[in-house]
């Protein structure tokens, strides 16, 4: 027998070269493709980066300048070139701040705080955390502003907790005394500010902040003492450094609590002179330095301070002021809604835009898709003849797994021919349909909807409700348990009443109706904060669900089929149930049913 000359050309070396060369033209091929998609992404990105820089550092100019009409404006567009979920939230989060510091300067707090909820997602994602306290800082301040300090001295807490500076948390420490002062908890505000007070904390990035929050600190401790009594002492000398540090910046604005801490004092302590001279004294600091309201709380001050004689002369100065206020501030807000209503306008037009961009983008890459796939086919192709050999090399122990694939089906058999239908029957309906009609997607929902009733043998709606004393607690862990990494859940007002004298068929529904709703809404949209609240007044409960998902794309009548469940339980208790799919800020549910 003659042997082979060239032993290395035998069947299964041809083969395992073949199949090498292979493997290794595929990755080549994907490697240039990743390759030319990563530098594609890149240019974009470092074309949008340019972009949102200049738009901000305009912004930051307005701002700076003390326009901010314009400052909101080009805010506004900074953060709607950014995508938080993507990249950029540092920015996203930046900008949400400043349009909120400017809202709140004009006194729109509602608006502003649906800006703070659209940043509050993404605060963990931002690689500076002075965002996240700011974000905090200016809600603590929304609430304030609104009198609720409760609230807001749980937000300076969460900004307390964020802040790394020592400088920082001694800024926030003080505004959290300053909300004590107000709750006349002057023993508390008295206990955050004294040991502070002893250290001299500097602002190591802006230096010219630090005797500014000194004064502030000494101001507020100030405060405490007289609301306190027993600290006559004390509460002079605070006063006296704090206006020391003051009075170098030459800051009008600064000097009006500066001079109305005296005005206190001297009130507290009964020198009618010196408490008339400091009426006066922050009155004119207020004057120059334009602060309307201000200056209208100053003369309010004088009225009380003044003798009676100049009452008349300081009343008819109020008067007027006061109704000079009102008619600019009603000037102001009506600009500023009218800036508002334009952002909104705005935006719609760039996303307007971004579609149609979004879509010649799309067809630029099916034309790349289809050479791409051409090319895919080939190795394919190569790849399978390749593994043909080598299965009918294999084929006897191709057999025996082959025989126990078959018996496992055999097992499956069942539900396998029940799926098996509807889902040619689906594949069969995409291929020959236009899935943009209206009426092949209720078809194509329809299908869908049929498997999922075949899948959920075993069903939530059979699990125990229990309706005791424990109902709060089962329905606030069921609701919890949709909360993930991705989706975060508010709950307000479930143990402001108690559910105890609540029909128990009531509850049940209640509780069946909440889970379908978080079930549903899974799947409706990508809400990254979903918020339900409870109310209960003599007659009804009312249940708000509310998210900052993305608007439902489907019609009406889809998102109605998809809750259908939903209303039929409501009404089966009597109650009500309205859908809002067109929100601004996401997506609503409001529910009302009968105690």
């Amino acid at each position: 027998m003659i042997k082979n000359p060239f032993p290395f050309f035998q069947k299964k070396n041809i083969l395992f070269c073949l199949l090498i060369i292979c493997l290794i033209l595929a990755t080549l091929f994907f490697a240039q493709f990743f390759e030319t998609e990563k530098k594609q992404k890149n240019y974009h990105k470092a074309g949008l980066s340019i972009k949102i820089k200049k738009t901000s550092e305009k912004a930051q100019a307005f701002f700076s300048a003390g326009k901010y009409d314009s400052a909101y404006f080009y805010f506004n567009k900074t953060q709607l070139l950014c995508d938080p979920k993507e990249d950029y939230p540092d920015e996203y989060v930046s900008s949400l701040n400043y349009m909120v510091e400017i809202l709140q300067r004009y006194g729109n707090y509602y608006e502003a705080e649906d800006k703070l909820i659209k940043a509050f997602p993404y605060l963990e994602k931002t690689s500076d955390k002075k965002h996240g306290t700011n974000a905090y800082t200016f809600m603590a301040y929304n609430y304030f502003y609104t009198y609720n300090t409760e609230k807001a001295l749980y937000y300076h807490r969460k900004a307390l907790k964020r802040a790394k500076s020592t400088f920082r948390k001694a800024r926030i420490l003080s505004e959290i005394a300053f909300v004590y002062v107000q709750q006349k908890k002057y023993q508390e505000a008295k206990d955050v500010l004294e040991p502070i007070s002893k250290c001299k904390i500097a602002d190591k990035i802006t230096p010219s902040n630090t005797n500014l929050v000194r004064s502030a600190i000494l101001y507020n401790l100030a405060l405490s003492y007289i609301g306190l009594g027993n600290h006559k002492e004390k509460a002079l000398k605070c006063l006296n450094e704090s206006l020391e540090l003051t009075i170098p910046y030459n800051n009008d604005f600064e000097l009006i609590a500066n001079y109305f801490g005296f005005y206190k004092y001297y009130s507290k302590y009964y020198n009618a002179e010196l408490k008339k001279i400091y009426a006066e004294k922050s009155y004119y600091a207020a004057k120059r330095a334009k602060s309307a309201g201000n200056e209208i709380n100053r003369v309010a001050d004088l009225l009380e301070a003044d003798m009676a004689e100049n009452s008349k002369k300081h009343w008819e100065i109020y008067t007027r002021k006061n109704d000079s206020l009102y008619i600019s501030r009603k000037i102001a807000k009506n600009q500023f809604a009218d800036l508002i209503y334009n952002s909104k306008k705005d935006k719609e037009e760039n996303l307007e835009l971004k579609n149609q961009k979004a879509e010649k983008e799309l067809e630029l890459q099916r034309q790349k898709n289809s050479s791409y796939i051409s090319y895919i086919v080939i190795f394919i192709s190569i790849i399978s003849s390749v593994f043909i050999v080598f299965y009918l090399n294999t084929k006897g122990k191709k057999e025996s797994n082959n025989e126990v694939f078959r018996n496992e089906m055999r097992i499956s058999e069942k539900l396998q021919l029940e799926l098996e239908r509807d889902i040619d029957k689906i594949l069969l309906f995409t291929i020959k349909s236009d899935l943009e009609k209206k009426e092949n997607k209720e078809k194509l929902l329809s299908h869908l909807n049929n498997i999922y009733s075949i899948t959920r043998k075993v069903s939530r709606e059979n699990s125990e409700i229990l309706t005791n004393e424990n109902y709060e607690i089962g329905l606030k862990e069921m609701i919890a348990s949709y909360a993930n990494s991705h989706l975060n859940i508010i709950i307000n007002g479930l143990n402001t009443f108690s559910w105890s004298k609540i029909d128990r068929v009531k509850k049940i529904t209640a509780f069946r109706v909440i889970q379908e709703i978080f079930e549903q809404m899974k799947t409706l949209n990508n809400a990254s904060l979903a918020s339900i609240t409870f109310k209960k007044n003599e007659k009804n409960i009312f249940i708000t669900y509310t998210d900052n998902g993305t608007k439902f794309n489907g019609e009406q009548s889809i998102l109605q089929k998809r809750l259908q469940n939903v209303e039929n339980r409501i009404e089966t208790i009597k109650g009500t149930i309205n859908f809002d799919a067109n929100s601004e800020s996401g997506f609503k549910i409001s529910i009302k049913f009968p105690i």
